[in-house]
């Protein structure tokens, strides 16, 4: 589970880059009822959207040229720098060169080896983001790849990661912070072979955002111009889960976990 006791190679940091900030801030605020704030020129534009008072996630406009819509997952990293290093030598990219965001934190951006684009946060004055896991915030990260022991096998290198398998209603692939129990899991990869919605041409990280009723969620969505992807699935053990995209393409997912065990 997803906590804000953030640990090194643990998701702390998400945004979405949009081609219209305003229409995809009106979107998320019908669907989480999330508010954004922009930025300043201090910030390039880059603004955050806020949940109860709490920064839920990032967001900027990007051209075309810069690429599509999407949410970009970043991991902590205790020194950006060498985390940069680190995937080139595992055969990953450095898209972004580790860069200071004023006083802040220090961040980079990569693909790794199949083109998938992650990054990292390296926190000093942000910690991070300020809810996680509760309704309307980031629960989960799930990698949609073509080879799930090679992905394991890199982003291990990279963050240093423990991989699990799980088995109930099939074998899936769960990640976690180096020296933390099972139940500290945070993401999942998953081969995008298996899967009939997703283009094996677009590997990706999605985020997974909790949410009271998953359907209810899924039809307002498409009512405000986004599509549902992969209609509300029930899985046990796990909870009910939607694949959309917001209406400017970006890929995402919702979920109402089931409850824990024993709760």
């Amino acid at each position: 589970m997803l906590t804000t006791d953030y640990k090194d190679g643990s998701p702390n940091w998400l945004d979405l880059g949009t081609p219209d900030i305003d229409g995809a801030a009106r979107f998320y605020a019908g669907l989480f009822g999330w508010d954004y704030h922009p930025g300043g020129e201090e910030a390039g534009g880059y603004g955050m959207f806020h949940l109860a008072g709490k920064t839920v996630a990032g967001g900027m406009t990007v051209t075309a040229e810069q690429g599509p819509a999407a949410w970009t997952v970043y991991f902590q990293s205790p020194d950006a720098d060498a985390t940069a290093a680190a995937v080139v030598k595992a055969g990953g990219a450095v898209t972004f060169e580790p860069m200071d965001v004023m006083d802040a934190g220090r961040m980079a951006i990569f693909t790794d080896p199949t083109g998938v684009a992650f990054a990292t946060w390296q926190p000093k004055r942000n910690k991070g983001l300020g809810a996680v896991s509760g309704v309307g915030n980031l629960c989960w990260s799930e990698l949609y790849t073509g080879d799930v022991q090679a992905a394991a096998a890199f982003y291990r290198s990279v963050f240093g990661w423990e991989i699990s398998e799980t088995f109930e209603g099939g074998s899936y692939t769960m990640v976690r912070a180096s020296g933390t129990p099972d139940k500290a899991a945070f993401g999942g990869l998953a081969p995008i072979g298996a899967d009939p919605v997703e283009d094996t041409e677009r590997p990706y990280w999605t985020p997974y955002f909790e949410v009271a009723d998953c359907d209810v969620t899924a039809a307002r969505a498409e009512e405000s111009g986004g599509k549902i992807r992969l209609s509300p699935v029930f899985m046990e053990g796990v909870g009910r889960f939607a694949k959309l995209a917001d209406p400017y393409g970006a890929r995402f997912a919702v979920i109402a976990s089931a409850p824990a065990s024993g709760a």
